[in-house]
């Protein structure tokens, strides 16, 4: 097999070819049909910081869709040919790109309880977009944030992960859905997908009474923004991970008696719930397509935000 590894801060991946894993007891082997790369791959190769929860070396990679092509001991719930996804928070605690070879190589040796089922109305692109980007940010909105129609919400960030939630909202009958996005084509986006109305700052939306807003990006001072907006008794979901640190004014956040709340991942139950909207034709995220050889070139370019929606590296089986 091949993989893009990772190895150290500040080093490019290097490309390793090695052995195909073996199927171990409760495990599957996954060829790799699609990867979705994410800003977090880009603050692993960029901030120190982020050593903390990587075991290298190991091929980066946690958002993954494929192929059963071996099966170990002891697993009932999957055979080879089944078309699965990874939840890369899942039950077994262990993550794909950071605990164990990921996505960026051509198989996977995975947890056989943290994969879900991929429907066959989904291409491995949408399955693969869906285990992070789709999976967190519904989680976030959903779980965390207890959305519902009678609130008024804002989102931050209409990337990679605020166009999941942005169109799970509006298919959950969510009416009040506001959002904010540096990015003028993320705008546009947010409009065409259902927003009511979209800034660039999410101290323009100062007057809309918020409820909830869910901060998709996480550079900083948009949470610390964030907290500033939203109404007195509000709740503001960090999602993003732009920045590693915040600094938010203690006087508005404790005499607002406002809530901050962190999410992290999701589950397989989340996962399958985004396929359902996906294979209902409700939730049709806007991806980015390159091959596995460009994904080093890929990271750049969502590093430099020249990427619209979520950029995916799909497999043909000539790597």
């Amino acid at each position: 097999m091949k993989g893009w590894q990772f190895t150290k801060t500040h080093e490019p991946l290097k490309l390793v070819e090695q052995e195909d894993p073996k199927a171990s007891p409760g495990h599957v082997v996954i060829n790799t049909g699609a990867v979705g790369i994410c800003h977090s791959d880009v603050g692993t190769l960029e901030d120190e910081g982020w050593m903390a929860l990587m075991h290298p070396p190991v091929i980066m990679g946690h958002e993954n869709a494929g192929t059963i092509s071996e099966v170990g001991e002891g697993v009932t719930d999957f055979k080879v040919g089944d078309r699965v996804a990874i939840c890369p928070t899942g039950p077994s605690g262990t993550n794909p790109g950071y605990h164990y070879d990921g996505g960026f190589g051509t198989k996977i040796h995975a947890p056989a309880e943290d994969l879900v089922h991929v429907p066959d109305e989904l291409s491995m692109e949408m399955a693969a977009s869906a285990t992070d980007a789709g999976m967190t940010s519904y989680s976030a909105l959903f779980n965390i944030g207890q959305a519902n129609p009678d609130m008024n919400i804002a989102l931050i960030g209409i990337g990679g992960l605020g166009q999941f939630a942005l169109q799970a909202a509006v298919a959950k009958g969510i009416k009040n859905i506001y959002a904010a996005d540096v990015s003028e084509k993320a705008r546009e986006l947010a409009k065409e997908l259902g927003a009511v109305e979209v800034v660039s700052d999410i101290k323009d939306l100062a007057d809309k009474d918020l409820d909830l807003i869910v901060d998709y990006a996480g550079f900083g001072v948009t949470t610390s923004d964030a907290l500033e907006v939203v109404k007195p008794g509000g709740t503001v979901v960090l999602v993003g991970m732009g920045k590693l640190e915040v600094t938010i004014n203690t006087t508005s956040f404790i005499t607002g008696a406002k809530r901050l709340l962190a999410n992290v991942g999701g589950t397989p139950k989340d996962i399958a719930e985004i396929y359902e909207l996906m294979a209902a034709g409700k939730l049709n995220p806007k991806l980015t397509k390159i091959d596995f050889k460009d994904i080093p070139e890929g990271i750049e370019k969502l590093k430099a935000g020249e990427v619209q929606g979520r950029l995916v590296a799909v497999y043909d089986g000539d790597e």
